[in-house]
């Protein structure tokens, strides 16, 4: 209760000093005021698929036949815009303790299929590494997501344990965590 009656005391005084202003500047308060608090509200929310707005954790996914799998899991806090992405992640890098590894991921699989990733509808990938290939061990991975239509700017992180080697390839973005 006592917020409420600081918050409407404050609201109050922001109103009478915005109708001084006005009435000082020659105009009215009902001109001045609207326009500041219409641009407050204006435009979208940030989009999802922006990598400070998603966080992404690789854990470990059932081998097939000659494979190892790792599910790299994207989820977006509540606030942010929907957004469409398809395909593999692009320019994929492995990391240990923060150093790169040298070892880079091909693409797999169908790369054209739009998916939509948003807060409470999470995304995944797959990691899918050759049985054969002399394991390196990472803990971080880099990526760059991609829209039907081109790229998301910057890099996202995932974080988690996996061996990666070469032939490394990375699967098209899918619906679910």
């Amino acid at each position: 209760m006592r917020t409420t009656a600081r918050k409407t005391t404050v609201t109050i005084a922001a109103t009478a000093l915005l109708g001084g202003w006005g009435a000082l500047s020659g105009g009215s308060a009902e001109a001045s005021s609207p326009a500041p608090v219409a641009r407050l509200g204006a435009g979208s929310q940030p989009s999802s698929c922006r990598p400070a707005n998603h966080l992404a954790k690789i854990t470990s996914a059932p081998a097939s036949s000659g494979h190892r799998h790792y599910r790299v899991s994207l989820t977006a806090a509540a606030g942010y815009e929907p957004c469409v992405l398809a395909g593999s992640p692009t320019d994929v890098t492995f990391h240990r303790h923060g150093s790169p590894i040298g070892v880079t991921a091909g693409a797999d699989g169908p790369q054209h299929t739009p998916v939509t990733f948003a807060p409470g509808h999470p995304v995944h990938f797959d990691i899918q590494v050759p049985n054969d290939a002399v394991g390196a061990f990472a803990d971080e991975a880099d990526f760059t997501l991609r829209t039907p239509d081109g790229m998301i700017p910057g890099e996202s992180a995932a974080y988690g344990t996996l061996s990666v080697g070469a032939d490394t390839a990375v699967g098209p973005v899918q619906p679910g965590a």
